[in-house]
């Protein structure tokens, strides 16, 4: 395939309604791809464990004086290697990936590639989509399609394996109120890797067997405070809002909508 290289990258996508994106990497999967954890964590210099916890502390604060919640420094999975049958990496402390999204430079040292999951929702009253607090530590007040989030330790096995299903509909019960029971199993979608944060997004399709209303009931009645907005899209609509929207809509929902078939 055109594009493809030995990092295993299978294509570029131009996204030409968000000016502020020339290209994403899109990765695509074989069937029988698997995700592992394959080394410990690395050890950090003084200096640079210093400046990972100034700028991590900053970045806490921020996070909440403005009423968007509490970082946590957990672990989270980043990836070393993408290719389509493995995604090889290691779990880092969640207080790099933010001192690395607060100081983009740092790349050039920490060489963190965060993975996250992306669902699709999917009902037959439209698609889920959320829009992030204004003080959020990444994409700040942008909208997105919920449920989302780094994958982290509660998602790796003993062996290694990680298991992308679980982490998804964890966050879909924590984001959404939704139990794995409301939806079907999920498609994989692809990954998007954005060339500026280095944070790859893995999106996944559900099809959920409640309709719209429910859905943002679910949500209002045992969803968290992650998003300011929550609301349905009828598919109708989604190509309108992409357009309109622009810059203010994460670079990955389009692709990831493309690929569900929805756009």
């Amino acid at each position: 395939m055109d594009g493809q290289d030995e990092a295993g990258y299978d294509e570029r996508v131009p996204i030409e309604s968000i000016p502020s994106v020339c290209q994403l990497r899109v990765h695509d999967l074989a069937e029988d791809f698997h995700v592992r954890v394959v080394r410990p964590m690395p050890a950090l210099s003084r200096e640079l464990d210093a400046e990972v916890e100034r700028l991590w502390q900053r970045a806490a604060s921020r996070v909440a004086a403005g009423g968007a919640g509490t970082l946590f420094n957990g672990l989270v999975f980043s990836a070393d290697l993408i290719t389509p049958h493995l995604i090889a990496g290691h779990l880092a402390e969640f207080r790099r990936i933010v001192a690395q999204m607060e100081r983009p430079a740092l790349f050039k040292t920490l060489r963190l590639r965060p993975l996250a999951v992306c669902g699709v929702v999917s009902c037959l009253d439209g698609v889920v989509i959320a829009r992030r607090h204004a003080s959020a530590v990444y994409q700040a007040g942008m909208w997105q399609l919920p449920p989302a989030g780094s994958v982290d330790g509660h998602a790796v096995d003993a062996d290694g394996t990680v298991a992308l299903n679980r982490q998804l509909l964890d966050e879909l019960r924590e984001e959404l109120g939704l139990a794995s029971v409301d939806v079907d199993a999920p498609r994989p979608l692809c990954i998007v890797e954005h060339p500026g944060s280095h944070v790859s997004d893995f999106g996944m399709a559900l099809q959920c067997r409640l309709d719209g209303p429910a859905i943002l009931g679910a949500h209002a009645e045992r969803g968290n405070q992650e998003y300011q907005t929550v609301c349905i899209l009828r598919r109708e609509e989604l190509a309108r809002f992409v357009a309109d929207t622009g810059a203010l809509i994460v670079p990955p929902a389009p692709v990831f909508l493309r690929r569900a078939g929805l756009l």
